[in-house]
């Protein structure tokens, strides 16, 4: 049998959550923040493309089990609408499409606004990372085949107009899983007969997340290397060796200060805020972690829940079910 290499990188844990930057891409952000923390395990929860900026929460290690709490959490966007062209990416990386002199009053735009808020039906767009038949939309789009996505559910708690100008409108969205704003953009347009597209999109809030946690690339790498100027250390980074966390580390010479950059995380369980807390001993939190039930005792301690998180010391020791008054582990954290 093949022996199993060691993990490369640091066992940290916890949140980061990131201004991202225009013309950045979300895979290309992670890789970038596991290079900078030496993170052993790094994953985002919710994708903003090159051309959106703002909110990407980035999961190291342990906090990458509670990605998917991140991902239902509900979503805020500031979008800007330019009118009078429709675009192939709903978007401006694509080429026009469809075109109208025709250009709203601000009357208009929000006489729209009741059809696109609460419970919807939207049709994703045709670049999209929808899988149909196993592959990419987006890469279908790309060899120029035309994609017939079905349309789904999605859920808009409100969408408001922030500003309204001669060819343009600025909203301001708070939406729930699997909402893809292009498509608002798209679909309004349509329905005003002027067309429309995406040509700023920022990511305000993802919950439990809010834009006092936001951590800019400058401000890491500041922390990390203790050094305003990191030209020389953002090349590096950005070199195709920066995959290997090792190799990148050895190339740069540069003075490491991980406590600085480790204190910009948020706890992994700040991402559990949705379930109920439950606090046990120490030696409860012991046979949690080797997968056993335990008695929760409290007056206040619920007696049944689908899903709730045990914590000791304010440390976060699993996610599991109560059942008549017992914490049943299903996902343990290391200690």
């Amino acid at each position: 049998m093949a022996r199993r290499g060691k993990k490369k990188g640091r066992p940290i844990s916890g949140w980061l959550i990131l201004d991202k930057p225009v013309g950045m891409g979300s895979t290309e952000a992670v890789s970038k923040i596991k290079w900078l923390f030496q993170a052993e395990k790094a994953g985002h929860a919710g994708t903003l493309d090159p051309l959106a900026s703002g909110m990407l929460p980035i999961a190291l290690g342990e906090a990458t089990k509670t990605v998917p709490y991140v991902q239902d959490g509900a979503k805020i966007y500031r979008f800007t609408v330019t009118w009078g062209q429709e675009r192939s990416t709903d978007d401006l990386e694509g080429p026009v499409t469809k075109e109208s002199d025709l250009r709203p009053s601000q009357a208009e735009v929000l006489a729209l606004l009741p059809k696109y808020t609460g419970v919807i039906m939207q049709t994703p767009p045709q670049f999209s990372a929808i899988k149909i038949a196993g592959e990419r939309a987006y890469d279908l789009a790309r060899d120029g085949a035309t994609v017939d996505i079905p349309p789904r559910e999605v859920e808009i708690g409100r969408l408001d107009v922030v500003e309204h100008g001669a060819d343009h409108t600025v909203f301001e969205v708070e939406c729930g899983k699997g909402t893809y704003v292009r498509s608002l953009a798209r679909d309004m347009g349509r329905d005003i007969g002027c067309f429309g597209h995406i040509s700023e999109l920022r990511r305000v809030e993802v919950d439990p997340f809010t834009p006092e946690d936001f951590v800019t690339i400058a401000e890491l790498e500041a922390a990390r290397f203790g050094v305003q100027d990191n030209s020389d250390v953002t090349d590096a980074a950005n070199t195709t060796e920066a995959a290997d966390t090792t190799e990148v580390a050895e190339a740069v010479e540069a003075p490491i200060d991980f406590d600085a950059i480790d204190a910009l995380l948020v706890d992994t369980s700040a991402a559990l805020d949705c379930l109920p807390q439950i606090a046990i001993s120490d030696d409860a939190a012991t046979k949690i972690r080797l997968g056993n039930p335990v008695i929760i005792r409290g007056r206040d301690a619920p007696v049944e829940a689908e899903e709730a998180c045990a914590t000791a010391r304010g440390k976060l020791v699993a996610i599991g079910a109560i059942e008549q008054g017992m914490f049943k582990p299903k996902r343990v954290f290391a200690g």
